[in-house]
């Protein structure tokens, strides 16, 4: 897979994100779905998007015990979706034990990343809240470099941290990228933000854009600006 505009689904029903898909008549976006949206409506709506035609990165970060990750792992695999992801702070063992559990028995499985710190998160608050007192680049690049020894496909990170990831951990290194705001749009609760033509600039191989496109007063418009500047 190429570059690619990822659009966060973050609704609260079924409902919801058929009204929004419906829109797109041409090009099918590659869709993110988020713990709101699965937990409201379960397995069925990855089905139910898949059988449209879109790609799916499910984004449920797990975090827990590495054989009950490994479990949710084996179920979450027969779902096909394309990416999906884990906190790398569930330590170097739980992430081997995903990718156990979601290899099937062919050898084929979606790509898995890492999540390390939240677009959310910053300096003060990561110090203050989980005592992590290094600076956040450097935890960053070290969860980075640990997702990779463990096996996996890429983390999700900060645009800002997108090159910097790539330097450390190769080229082929997955960044997916949240945190994409358009250069005349609102910053919302994002602390660590880029514009898409920056993403792109400094080596961001998926971005992940939700209210920019989802709350636009034309929502196709939106996305096909984002792959304007992302892609082409």
């Amino acid at each position: 897979m190429g570059k690619d505009v990822i659009v966060a689904c973050d609704f609260a029903s079924a409902e919801q994100t058929f009204a929004f898909l419906d829109k797109f008549t041409g090009r099918k976006p590659f869709v993110k779905i988020g713990m709101e949206l699965f937990y409201a409506e379960g397995p069925s709506i990855v089905r139910q998007i898949k059988a449209r035609g879109h790609k799916i990165f499910l984004d449920l970060k797990l975090h827990d015990i590495p054989n009950t990750v490994k479990k949710a792992m084996a179920v979450l695999r027969n779902l096909d979706v394309d990416i999906t992801n884990l906190h790398a702070a569930g330590t170097t063992a739980m992430m081997q034990g995903a990718l156990e559990g979601l290899t099937r028995e062919d050898g084929s499985r979606p790509l898995l990343i890492a999540v390390t710190q939240l677009t959310s998160t910053d300096q003060q608050s990561m110090e203050r809240d989980i005592l992590i007192r290094e600076p956040i680049d450097e935890v960053v690049m070290h969860y980075a470099q640990t997702a990779k020894n463990a096996g996996l496909d890429g983390i999700v990170c900060s645009p800002l941290e997108a090159g910097k990831v790539h330097d450390a951990c190769g080229k082929a290194f997955l960044t997916i990228t949240p945190g994409v705001r358009f250069a005349d749009g609102e910053v919302g609760d994002q602390k660590r933000v880029m514009t898409p033509a920056q993403a792109k600039e400094i080596g961001s191989d998926y971005i992940v854009v939700g209210r920019p496109i989802t709350a636009a007063a034309d929502p196709v418009a939106a996305y096909e600006r984002c792959i304007a500047e992302f892609c082409d």
